[in-house]
Parts: C-alpha cells; structure tokens; sequence
C-alpha cells in the first residue's frame, strides 16, 4: 500500500463533506430561510379564477416589498376557484379590510407573485379573514395567441370577387369566353 492512499480518501471525503453542505445551504435558501416555523405570521385567504403560474412561497408584495408568502394553493370544489392562503408577517397586522389583491408577475417572464393594494377602510384583516377584490392572473401566452391570431378573415362588406361573377384580375365583367367586357364591342 502506498502513501498516496490516505490522500485520496481524505480529498474523497473533503469532497463530499464540501457536497453535503453546498446542498444542505441549497436547501435552506430554497425554502426562503424558513424551515416551517412559521409562528411569526397570520393566514389571510384570496380567491381566483385563474392562478397562472403562481406557486407556494411566493412573495406577496405591497409596492414591490416582500410582507410575506403564499402558504397554500387549494381547489374550491364547489365553485371551483383556486383557494390561495396566504402567510403575512405579523409586523403587517393592519392591512385595511378593502385590500385588494392580484397575480403579477415580475419582468416578463419572471416568478409570479401576489401584489396587495391596501384600501383606505378603516377595519383592518383579521388572521383568517378573505380578500374580497382579486384580479386573476394574465396568461401571457394566450394573450399573444389572440393577438397574432385575430385577424386573416374577410371583413363585413367584402364579399369576395368569385361570388360576384367577375374575374378577380379585370375591374369589369368578363364574358363566357374570358374576353373582359371593355373589348367585347370591338
């Protein structure tokens, strides 16, 4: 046996102790530094029609600060909207009761995120309470599908040359031998 064996293992389990941790960090900044405690905020509930891209942790914002996350996505199965719970830091306990809230997305292919816009009421949220006024979110694709796709048909009045009778390519009438109407009294 060599002396360059214990070399290779020590650089082997440095290596893979390097791994653990780069992933173990990984973890923890996936989970925007929480691991499930969440004792320092409140539940406030929103309907939607449409959820687009949105998924669970994602910020909810008031003017493009963070004041919290979206703790849960659920399926309302009686009128079929999507439920979303969301999870404000206790420092924000007095969010106007007429807030309303809306699916943003950030640039134009960015995360999705819910934007909050307080109202003036004088009643604030209370934990469990639900956002009445959402807007759901944009489907950017499908917008640009209508917009390039909207046009191409005929309009109201134009009826088209061959239902007409006359040859698409003159301005006047062409008789049964294809001879233009202007050169038949000749």
């Amino acid at each position: 046996m060599s002396i360059r064996a214990p070399r290779i293992e020590f650089a082997v389990g440095a290596f893979l102790l390097l791994s653990l941790a780069s992933l173990l960090v990984l973890a923890f900044a996936s989970t925007n530094g929480k691991w499930g405690f969440g004792g320092d905020t409140y539940p406030i509930t929103a309907r939607f029609a449409t959820i687009g891209a949105l998924r669970p942790n994602a910020p909810v914002k008031i003017g493009g600060v963070a004041i919290g996350q979206v703790g849960r996505i659920e399926l309302d199965p009686v009128k079929f909207d999507s439920v979303v719970t969301l999870d404000i830091n206790r420092r924000y306990d007095a969010l106007p009761a007429d807030t309303a809230a809306s699916i943003l997305t950030s640039g134009l292919l960015g995360e999705s995120y819910i934007n909050l816009a307080p109202g003036g009421d004088p009643d604030t949220l209370k934990p469990g309470d639900e956002l009445v006024l959402t807007q759901p979110a944009v489907d950017l694709i499908q917008l640009v599908g209508k917009y390039m796709f909207s046009g191409g048909g005929e309009k109201a009045g134009d009826t088209g040359a061959a239902a007409e009778g006359t040859d698409p390519d003159s301005e006047a009438p062409a008789s049964d031998d294809g001879t233009p109407a202007y050169l038949q009294g000749e």
